[in-house]
């Protein structure tokens, strides 16, 4: 077994470098301010002209040039030069000449006219033994690196490795504390989209649900009275996070300020369906159900752009009359040719029953799907227990049905029932 490589003698001034180096890798620190007080030391610690560090880019297998005075930042792939070898072979490689090794990739030369005599390139790897870039030394004074220089060199290399681990892990922790922040703050704005109590409305009562999957969900719900009608609206964006939660809740404020300007139920749908056209990325679109029920008439009149299965369930014979999505959903296309509402009539002890695909979609650990029918037997079970009773018993029936297997999709449920007859 080989005798281990004695460190060089080392002056105070060295010996103070190095201990600097260490003592401010313990301190919070800037990643880029960090790797150039490395590099600096390590030039003056082994006499050499000029250190650089280079960072594993992990997704695109590049290292890229981090640290240097006088090149733009370059980047090469793993394996080629000799910074590319010590990344692949994971094993430091001293160099005392460096044009006569085959190796060697002079292109960096020619980019900055710095001429590269002798180089030690040592790999920059964290705790558990991953690669995270590579510290090089170019031009000793005087001579070539010794052994002990590379003794010297590796035990830098080992705490700028630690360092830079923690600094990706400090990043990282920063990335998802603003996430969550970010998550929180749109989680905010929705919920206070959302109505924080239900209409009084002589003859009626409601209630709704919203249970997001996510922090944030794309489902939004609104009941609210618009000039003396009462506004119902169920919607589903695509997707999961703060984008489809800020979707629903600009489309819930734009139908709000429609209504409330006067505008018909169909230029309301037409009008905003074309502005999330113009807002929305491509591929992305909500599914909405917007309604107006008149209080005088009981009849409710309403659009469905892709938002189904609609449930009417009427009393008087006990039976439910479905209704399909009319039209595209919002967001997708501009509306093109007539949009025509389906009216329907509340009967006393009728009740509307709208409910998003994450109801209807709900999977058991066996990938069966709560399906329309469940929903219809929870609603008939509870059709007199009045709206809110009744969302709790569909709510029930749903995690009894799912028996703890994971929520993959917002829920969300509006239930609007005309009272019955004394």
């Amino acid at each position: 077994m080989p005798a281990p490589t004695a460190m060089p003698r080392l002056s105070s001034t060295d010996l103070e470098s190095l201990l600097g180096v260490t003592r401010h890798l313990a301190m919070p620190f800037e990643l880029s301010a960090m790797l150039a007080e490395v590099a600096a030391a390590a030039c003056r610690v082994l006499r050499a002209e000029r250190a650089s560090v280079w960072l594993l880019d992990v997704a695109a297998q590049e290292l890229v040039l981090e640290v240097s005075s006088d090149i733009v930042q370059v980047r090469i792939p793993v394996g080629h030069g000799l910074v590319g070898a010590c990344a692949t072979d994971r094993q430091a490689i001293n160099v005392p000449d460096c044009y006569a090794d085959p190796r060697f990739d002079p292109s960096v030369d020619r980019q900055s006219g710095f001429h590269t005599r002798c180089s030690l390139t040592l790999p920059l790897a964290d705790l558990e033994g991953g690669l995270v870039g590579v510290l090089q030394v170019l031009n000793k004074r005087g001579s070539a690196f010794a052994a002990g220089d590379q003794a010297l060199a590796e035990a830098l290399a080992a705490q700028c490795a630690v360092a830079l681990a923690r600094a990706r892990s400090t990043a990282r922790l920063l990335e998802a504390a603003k996430l969550r922040q970010e998550l929180a703050l749109a989680r905010t704005v929705q919920l206070g989209s959302l109505p924080r109590s239900w209409p009084a409305l002589p003859g009626y009562d409601m209630h709704a649900t919203f249970l997001p999957a996510a922090e944030t969900g794309g489902d939004t719900y609104d009941l609210a009275l618009v000039d003396g009608q009462l506004l119902v609206v169920l919607a589903d964006a695509t997707g999961h996070g703060i984008a489809p939660a800020l979707s629903v809740t600009q489309m819930q404020a734009m139908l709000r300020m429609a209504f409330r300007l006067g505008a018909p139920l169909e230029r309301v749908f037409r009008e905003v369906n074309d502005r999330l056209c113009e807002c929305l990325p491509d591929g992305h679109f909500v599914t909405a159900f917007v309604g107006l029920l008149d209080p005088d008439t009981h009849r409710l009149r309403f659009i469905s752009g892709g938002q189904g299965s609609i449930l009417h369930y009427a009393a008087a014979d006990d039976a439910f009359r479905v209704h399909k999505a009319g039209t595209l959903p919002m967001g997708l296309r501009p509306v093109i040719g007539e949009l025509v509402p389906v009216a329907l009539d509340l009967a006393p002890g009728d009740l509307l029953v709208l409910v998003s695909d994450g109801v209807f979609e709900y999977e058991d650990r066996h990938g069966v799907a709560f399906g329309r029918g469940r929903v219809e037997q929870a609603v008939r079970a509870g059709r007199g227990d009045g709206p809110a009773a009744l969302s709790r018993r569909l709510g029930q029936a749903l995690q009894h049905f799912a028996a703890g297997a994971p929520q993959e999709d917002d829920i969300t449920m509006v239930v609007l029932g005309r009272q019955a007859l004394a």
